[in-house]
């Protein structure tokens, strides 16, 4: 066991260059053990073989995303797959997050709306528990947190609860189409007549233009943005490898507005938008969000995820809410290692600092997004 308040603890686990096993709280129970095993996402396929064979498994759980975080921001993936009697029971996508001024701790995983454990058979959220409890005692976290999915123990309360909202992309374009609040279509046959056009974009000129735009948006909305490295990250390790795309809408040669879509399997999740202020009024979000619906119905995708949404973002919940989407909860655990108590978080998303960051030059907000975003998740 490491001593607690040190700086960088060795590796709890002794590991060959892609994996090796130990039994759950370090010893062996008298039946079934839980045996743990470190996968690497980064160079083992196994991760992602195993990832595919889970019915729930997101675009957040493979390896493309684990990638970008390492090559954007230098988090420590720590991925595991429990095993009973020989059987997989489970897999714990985590991630750890060591910072100066945030602290050492694990997430299920940075930068993710959603991405709990996965469990398979006999697997039990109590299993996983004991596993995360004892990693994290070994690498010193200050806690960890899981976003999403069944609680770990009866008594946990969630750190913070959001709103999820997931449109079933199943029927066909002209069911999608009428299921959509009459203001929607209104907005998009605007976009239409107004001479907008949008498609579909892979190449990396097209991130670049989105970009700009992603901007100008968090500035509108009080945030920095985050680096231009983690969207050339997720160009190479997302779009090109074809886990993704963008839409954009152009007025004349202009891009007015743009989304970036993720999919695996069957599900997909719309992960980022952003738009001129100046042309709001043309609906090019409208006229993307649907451009991006009617292709990924057409690739075989059944449903979207539109994201997170704050409980206090009235707005933004009746614009997903007008696509057609079920709404439902979505909560973050979080387990606090040294008081041995889940606790009771907030939601940051809004606060005094949009103030300071909606004021700040373009210039300036992208600085400080470099020197932010590493230190959060």
């Amino acid at each position: 066991m490491f001593q607690s308040g040190s700086s960088d603890p060795p590796e709890p686990i002794r590991m060959n260059a892609l994996c090796d096993t130990f039994i759950m709280n370090g010893r062996r129970p008298s039946a079934a053990p839980v045996e743990v095993s470190r996968l690497d996402p980064l160079a083992d396929p196994d991760w992602d073989r195993l990832v595919d064979s889970h019915p729930d498994a997101s675009f957040f759980h493979k390896a493309a995303w684990a990638r970008v975080l390492v090559r954007t921001y230098g988090h420590r993936p720590l991925y595991l797959a429990c095993h009973q009697e020989g059987r997989l029971t489970a897999l714990i996508p985590i991630m750890e997050v060591c910072s100066v001024f945030t602290g050492r701790r694990g997430v299920c995983v940075p930068f993710a709306d959603f991405c709990s454990p996965l469990f398979f058979g006999r697997g039990t959220p109590s299993a996983v528990m004991g596993t995360l409890s004892t990693l994290a005692r070994e690498r010193c976290w200050r806690h960890f947190e899981i976003r999403g999915g069944p609680r770990m123990e009866p008594a946990a309360s969630a750190a913070v609860s959001f709103l999820a909202h997931s449109l079933d992309l199943r029927g066909g374009a002209d069911r999608l189409f009428a299921g959509f609040d009459g203001s929607v279509r209104r907005a998009i046959r605007k976009a239409e007549s107004g001479g907008l056009q949008a498609g579909i974009r892979t190449d990396r000129e097209a991130m670049l233009e989105f970009y700009q735009l992603h901007c100008r948006t968090r500035r509108r909305h009080g945030l920095p943005p985050q680096p231009l490295a983690f969207f050339l990250n997720i160009h190479e390790e997302v779009i090109k490898t074809g886990s993704g795309f963008l839409v954009m809408a152009t007025d004349g040669p202009a891009p007015v507005a743009a989304s970036i879509f993720f999919h695996s399997g069957t599900q997909a999740i719309y992960k980022f938008g952003a738009s001129d202020e100046r042309v709001q009024s043309m609906r090019a979000n409208n006229l993307v969000m649907w451009n991006g619906i009617r292709v990924l119905a057409e690739r075989g995708m059944e449903s979207l995820h539109f994201g997170r949404t704050s409980r206090g973002n009235e707005g933004l919940r009746r614009y997903k809410m007008a696509w057609g989407t079920t709404e439902t909860d979505l909560e973050y655990f979080r387990f606090d290692t040294r008081a041995g108590t889940w606790v009771i978080g907030r939601d940051e998303a809004a606060g005094a600092h949009q103030a300071v960051f909606s004021r700040l030059p373009l210039m300036l907000n992208r600085m400080l997004g470099r020197l932010f975003y590493p230190h959060l998740d």
